[in-house]
């Protein structure tokens, strides 16, 4: 993934995760050269991660690109402006307009403090965030992930880090829940790295929040 800020951390977890894991080592290898790097704009990354709920990461582009197109400027008072059946238009279902409009409100009238959570452990932060409207805990650990670049999240609902998984390790059958968060014991304290570059093997477009 391309983006502003690349983590400080990148090369001494890439390091320790390609002498941990085999398996590891290979994609590193194969995508040397791109790195995860966040954005810079938490509103937008929030935004941008309730809108690839429960969808594909291509669908989820293709309805970003189309909501961006429509806002301009993705500021929180910019997407106030728009009215539902504008923000419908965009391919986004009703539910996440309605997530986006008190996303947006949230932002516009200073309820979120964005300056705590850099100071805040990942838990306290995830249970934080799924207090907002249509943030569940998957759309919290995108934004510890992609925005504040936490090196150990572990998002275990993510069907994309599930698939990667199988693939890799299990020959393509399904891992339970359980076998999954054994595995990934094996990453830390760079799980988020090891998702990565899970993610890049199963779609050569990176994964953008």
């Amino acid at each position: 993934m391309t983006g502003t800020t690349k983590p400080k951390y990148w090369l001494r977890a890439t390091r320790e995760l390609g002498a941990a894991d085999p398996v590891m080592a290979g994609l590193i290898t194969r995508y040397r050269g791109l790195t995860l790097a966040s954005r810079g704009d938490a509103f937008q990354t929030l935004a941008r991660s309730i809108v690839g709920q429960q969808i594909s990461v291509k669908a989820a582009q293709s309805v970003w690109d189309r909501f961006v197109a429509e806002v301009g400027v993705m500021e929180p008072k910019r997407v106030l402006r728009k009215t539902v059946e504008q923000l419908r238009s965009c391919g986004l279902s009703g539910q996440k307009v309605n997530y986006l409009r008190d996303l947006s409100a949230r932002f516009a009238e200073g309820a979120i403090d964005v300056s705590q959570w850099h100071s805040m452990d990942d838990e306290a932060l995830i249970d934080e965030l799924t207090e907002v409207k249509g943030i569940g805990r998957w759309t919290a650990e995108m934004f510890l992930i992609f925005y504040l670049t936490r090196p150990d999240v572990f998002p275990l609902a993510d069907i994309g880090l599930q698939r990667a998984m199988e693939l890799h390790y299990n020959r393509g059958r399904k891992l339970s829940e359980r076998r999954i968060t054994t595995l990934g014991r094996l990453w830390s304290p760079w799980r988020s790295v090891a998702t990565w570059y899970l993610w890049r093997s199963l779609d050569p477009i990176p994964v953008e929040y």
